[in-house]
């Protein structure tokens, strides 16, 4: 599998553990606001870190970390995923996936074979919006179903969000009703990414990020149609 990146230690990024986090390359989406945006590139990278360089020292952090988080970029666009997965999860880690939830072809699998423990979908617009937040309204139909899959309950998940500037409260709301009675959905206070992006972009970037009671405000009313809405980093 290709990997982009490894964050040996984390105690953030996999609810209650701590974990490595394992960074995949390339995406099918161009959010603006991404901040991992030198993950995107499709074309080969001559940094990828070996697979086997990062399993060996998974292996000697057994007894130090509890898990591990596939990231990216977009981890499903691995052709070879399930197998590194089956081989992190041969060490005795489980395995958050972190996803956009636009291959649920590849999430059905991973939950069919019990190789993931946890998911975090992030629900990027209301699916009218896609194509204004992520540059791609395609795989909406793909998106409904990963979210089917997670509300089916046979995985532990969270639902989150990036609350950029042009989302609105309304937007929200519609969103939360696309996942109706998920155990829980993250509402995240926009960031201003530190990588450079074309003109056009940056000029979207200056945008105020959403005032944090104003964002309290808006959870207290989505908590109505989740079991718990949180919010992060305000």
């Amino acid at each position: 599998m290709q990997i982009a990146g490894l964050e040996k230690n984390s105690v953030v990024d996999y609810p209650g553990k701590i974990a490595a986090v394992v960074f995949t390359p390339g995406c099918n989406l161009d959010c603006y606001y991404c901040h991992n945006r030198l993950l995107l590139e499709k074309d080969p990278r001559p940094d990828l870190l070996p697979e086997q360089d990062v399993l060996s020292f998974l292996e000697k952090r057994r007894k130090l970390l509890d898990g591990v988080v596939i990231s990216g970029g977009e981890p499903t666009l691995q052709k070879d995923l399930t197998g590194f997965i089956t081989k992190v999860k041969s060490l005795g880690y489980r395995v958050k996936l972190d996803t956009n939830g636009t291959n649920p072809v590849v999430l059905k699998e991973l939950l069919a074979k019990r190789l993931i423990d946890y998911v975090a979908m992030d629900l990027k617009a209301p699916l009218a919006k896609y194509g204004q937040i992520c540059g791609n309204d395609s795989f909406l139909e793909r998106i409904k179903t990963s979210i089917e899959l997670l509300l089916s309950g046979q995985v532990a998940y969270e639902f989150r969000t990036t609350f950029v500037p042009e989302l609105t409260e309304e937007d929200l709301l519609e969103m939360a009703k696309l996942i109706q009675g998920a155990r829980l959905y993250a509402l995240q206070q926009y960031r201003l990414p530190e990588l450079p992006v074309d003109e056009k972009k940056a000029l979207r970037l200056q945008q105020p990020s959403h005032n944090p009671n104003y964002i309290r405000q808006i959870a207290e009313k989505i908590a109505e149609v989740v079991e718990v809405c949180e919010t992060r980093g305000i």
